[in-house]
């Protein structure tokens, strides 16, 4: 064999060696066959969701101006205006990713099936542009939403948000805008910013590329536990909506023993007594 055909075939080689290891292309989705999707970027397709986990929009409390936001900027995406990725920060368990799902239900009963949502975990986050190339072949508008959003260490990650965001040469689809809920406004730790302003050559340069992440987002709604009035209002709202007899209980009491406990008053902190209170009335709720 000469030396051109053992190039040759030492090249083929290669190139079939090089096809077995790229990522497959991402299948074409059916955007029709529902509301709500979750990405599997490790097999880069997106699955349907028939049923998506979320509680009615009128149950959120202590959150109405979080909520007419939201909802207004949401609204204006799904008609094709101009809108902004948002950025939903604060305390666990006090209705962000609810409100998102909520949101989603409501302009979709609004007009029907005009806004997909498409979950993105955030170990996914890399996989974006895969994701992006995919929803850029639809003429369905996407909420595209990440839940608890932040990153540590020297995860690098975040860059590729921050480039999706905004930067980029191809820029986010028309059609794709990104929500995230995290418990840091910055998404990134304190220690995190300071070590790299302790180690940088120009520290205020390094901790702007950091936090300038944050920037990225036009909207940014802060959350934050709930008095007890609100509290009250809360649990009383999911009472009336799942008609439980509480009959004599006395379940004002019984909730704030129970947000003591827990030393918290928020919606998750609310959902969880409602849960035990309806397992101790014997009745159920619908969709839990």
């Amino acid at each position: 064999m000469d030396d051109n055909n053992k190039t040759h075939t030492l090249l083929t080689r290669i190139a079939n060696a090089l096809e077995r290891l790229a990522p497959e292309s991402a299948a074409a989705a059916d955007f029709d066959v529902a509301d709500a999707f979750v990405w599997r970027a490790e097999a880069n397709t997106l699955d349907p969701v028939p049923v998506v986990n979320r509680i009615d929009i009128n149950l959120l409390k202590g959150i109405g101006r979080q909520v007419e936001t939201l909802l207004e900027n949401t609204r204006r995406f799904a008609d094709g205006l101009p809108a902004n990725n948002a950025l939903l920060w604060g305390a666990r368990g006090t209705g962000k990713s609810s409100l998102v799902k909520a949101v989603h239900a409501e302009i979709n009963s609004e007009d029907d099936r005009s806004l997909a949502l498409v979950e993105i975990h955030r170990e996914d986050i890399p996989s974006l542009p895969h994701l992006l190339s995919l929803l850029r072949s639809t003429e369905r508008r996407c909420v595209v939403f990440c839940d608890d959003l932040s990153f540590d260490g020297d995860d690098a990650s975040y860059k590729s948000l921050k480039a999706m965001l905004e930067g980029g040469i191809e820029g986010r689809p028309g059609n794709v805008i990104f929500y995230a809920t995290s418990n840091r406004r910055h998404l990134l730790p304190r220690d995190m910013m300071e070590n790299e302003r302790s180690t940088a050559i120009n520290p205020s340069e390094a901790v702007e590329e950091k936090v300038s992440l944050s920037d990225r987002f036009g909207l940014w709604l802060g959350f934050h536990n709930c008095d007890q009035d609100t509290f009250f209002a809360m649990i009383e709202g999911y009472i009336a909506y799942y008609d439980l007899q509480v009959g004599e209980i006395d379940w004002k009491a019984e909730a704030k023993e129970w947000s003591v406990t827990r030393g918290a008053r928020s919606g998750r902190v609310a959902w969880q007594y409602v849960q035990d209170l309806s397992g101790r009335l014997g009745q159920h709720l619908n969709g839990s």
